[in-house]
């Protein structure tokens, strides 16, 4: 059914007049070269002809990847005016007729130039002036195919490659360029073909050596069409076989090495809680954050956008020592380069690398050993999947992947980017725990940054709020949630039942024209105030009777409407409405004994309320 539709897509059709159009001269050519008599095996020169092409396109491939491919690197990872001028300069022999760029060569490596006077004459009219105009001419393929290619590596890759103390070399030839491998390859191929085919540079720089081009050419001006049979043909069947060659997937996979009988756990460390005192610019964005604790494990919430993922590699030294000032413990790592470090980074994505299998990812650290990596193999139950390539893991299975990768390392202090953002509830759960249990068992100081304010709670000792690239609160993480320092970060940590009032005495409210009983605060009276209570302080039970505000000893009671209830699964969520405009939301993880519309009543505790001044309403 899906065949059929496909064929009768209008897609389908004009891909397939494309098709006949290049397909049709082929066969044409196929008839005649079976079909004739006399094909052009017996003139001399032919073979001859065909090595110089096939040994030339070689070498000039040869030249172009060893020179090509490091600055595709470099001009895709580059920006700016220089990096934009070197490029359109590769891409410049790409609009050149072939005769112009042999012209233009005349004028670098002629006879009478200087180059063509230092090497005696021998850069024209010679394999070696055949090998120069394929060059010229066919780099830009492979320049360009590898520039896109390495374009769409992740950088993640990089960084992480970087924190497991590979350095830049390192990084091209082990991450960059197997991951752009597919382009490279694809460059590689037209570069080759296209300088076997080259003739317009070729017979202005290098009339003799005759190559296949050059060959054919000339027994079509001296003898016709017959004797071109045999070129062609060859040709043709080098191009077919480089083809097919190029289509040779190359082995990724890797048995597991001999690993020992025995797992090694890794040596107990002391604690390094990072401090910092970063100031950082990223083109009209200001990172500038000051953190002085010896908390053990950080926790930094924010949205999209705040700046969480640049202050990770600021501390893990990814932007060098230009940030500011960054502490490991009591060591000063700022002028460290970042494969130095010691630092495991576990980017955000899971940033695995597709060419490796599960065990080559634990033993890609410097400094990794197969007993170490044996242990979190077990530990983080991932035995059974030594040889699989990261497309063939389930999202937890990648997680646990990343996370061991990092500690088969042995760092120093581990920073996690959203590490569970794109994982299902119930993974996400089970690999928090997971996580938890790490970082009592390893000792290992954490800086995690995430959006998630359970998940922030969870996992860290101290948090730190932000936004904008700046500090809008930090402190320990129960006197963060339970007294946050503004609307914005009340938001940032999910605080429910936000509500305006305004402050009536030092110690009590009023709403609409009733006063509820608050803790004493310092916001000056008749000042517009924004409060809220978590829903799990509030209380509700059968409406006694009565209406209104009330307050009875050292609670607020309030009577109101229960007008919505979520079954959440674990807990009941209520939502009551309570006068004009108020509702509040209430959280029981009890039995329910009140029903939709029934009159219920409704505590407060008054030291569980919060109070912030309320954003100014923009003049119109």
């Amino acid at each position: 059914m899906t065949a059929s539709r496909t064929l009768k897509s209008p897609l389908s059709w004009l891909g397939g007049l494309i098709v006949l159009y290049l397909g049709y001269p082929l066969a044409a050519f196929v008839v005649r070269f079976v079909t004739s008599p006399q094909r052009g095996f017996h003139v001399p020169g032919l073979f001859p002809a065909l090595w110089v092409s096939i040994s030339c396109a070689t070498i000039s491939l040869a030249i172009v990847t060893v020179l090509g491919v490091p600055l595709a690197f470099v001009l895709a990872r580059s920006k700016g005016r220089v990096a934009a001028a070197v490029g359109m300069v590769v891409q410049i022999p790409l609009a050149l007729p072939p005769l112009m760029s042999g012209i233009v060569l005349v004028y670098i490596v002629g006879p009478y130039t200087f180059l063509g006077r230092l090497f005696g004459g021998r850069l024209t009219d010679s394999m070696i002036g055949v090998v120069i105009a394929m060059t010229f001419v066919s780099s830009p393929f492979l320049i360009v195919a590898a520039r896109a290619a390495f374009a769409s590596v992740d950088q993640g890759l990089l960084d992480v490659a970087a924190t497991l103390g590979h350095s830049d070399a390192s990084r091209f030839l082990r991450v960059a360029v197997p991951t752009a491998g597919h382009g490279i390859r694809a460059g590689m191929l037209l570069t080759w073909l296209r300088a076997f085919g080259e003739y317009g540079a070729v017979v202005i720089l290098a009339y003799n050596p005759a190559s296949l081009p050059i060959y054919t050419y000339n027994q079509f001006s001296g003898r016709g069409l017959p004797t071109t049979l045999a070129p062609t043909a060859l040709a043709l069947a080098v191009a077919v076989v480089v083809v097919l060659l190029s289509r040779v997937k190359l082995s990724t996979s890797s048995t597991r090495a001999a690993a020992p009988s025995t797992a090694k756990a890794p040596s107990p460390v002391t604690p390094q809680p990072v401090r910092f005192a970063l100031d950082h610019r990223l083109g009209s964005f200001h990172l500038e954050m000051v953190h002085d604790s010896n908390a053990r494990h950080l926790g930094v919430l924010g949205p999209s956008g705040s700046g969480k993922s640049a202050l990770l590699r600021c501390l893990a030294g990814l932007y060098g020592p230009g940030p500011g000032p960054v502490w490991y413990g009591d060591r000063s790592v700022q002028d460290i380069l970042v494969e130095h470090r010691g630092v495991g980074y576990v980017a955000q994505g899971f940033s695995l690398y597709p060419h490796l299998t599960v065990w080559r990812h634990l033993m890609f650290a410097k400094g990794a050993i197969p007993e170490l990596a044996t242990y979190w193999l077990e530990h983080l139950r991932l035995e059974g999947l030594e040889n699989r390539l990261p497309s063939e893991l389930s999202g937890g299975e990648r997680q646990r992947v990343g996370l061991a990768q990092v500690l088969c390392g042995s760092p120093k202090v581990l920073l996690l980017d959203e590490p569970f953002s794109a994982l299902d509830v119930p993974v996400r759960v089970e690999l928090r725990r997971e996580l938890r249990r790490l970082q009592r068992e390893t000792n290992l100081a954490t800086v995690l940054v995430t959006h998630d304010p359970e998940e922030a709670a969870f996992l860290s000792d101290e948090l730190m709020v932000i936004a904008h690239g700046q500090v809008l609160q930090s402190g320990t993480s129960r006197s963060v949630f339970s007294q946050p320092a503004s609307v914005e970060v009340a938001k940032l940590l999910g605080v429910e039942n936000l509500n305006l009032a305004r402050v009536a005495t030092s110690s009590s409210l009023d709403i609409d024209g009733t006063l509820i009983d608050i803790g004493d605060t310092d916001i000056a009276l008749g000042t517009s105030v924004l409060w809220s209570i978590r829903p799990e302080r509030v209380l509700v039970s059968t409406d006694l009777g009565g209406g209104g505000v009330s307050n009875e000893g050292a609670r607020v009671v309030l009577r109101g409407t229960l007008s919505d209830v979520a079954d959440t699964g674990t807990a009941y969520d209520l939502f009551l409405s309570v006068g004009d405009g108020l509702e509040i939301h209430a959280r029981t993880w009890g039995s329910l004994d009140v029903d939709v519309g029934s009159r219920c009543r409704v505590e407060l505790d008054p030291e569980a309320i919060s109070l912030w001044v309320a954003p100014a309403t923009p003049s119109r």
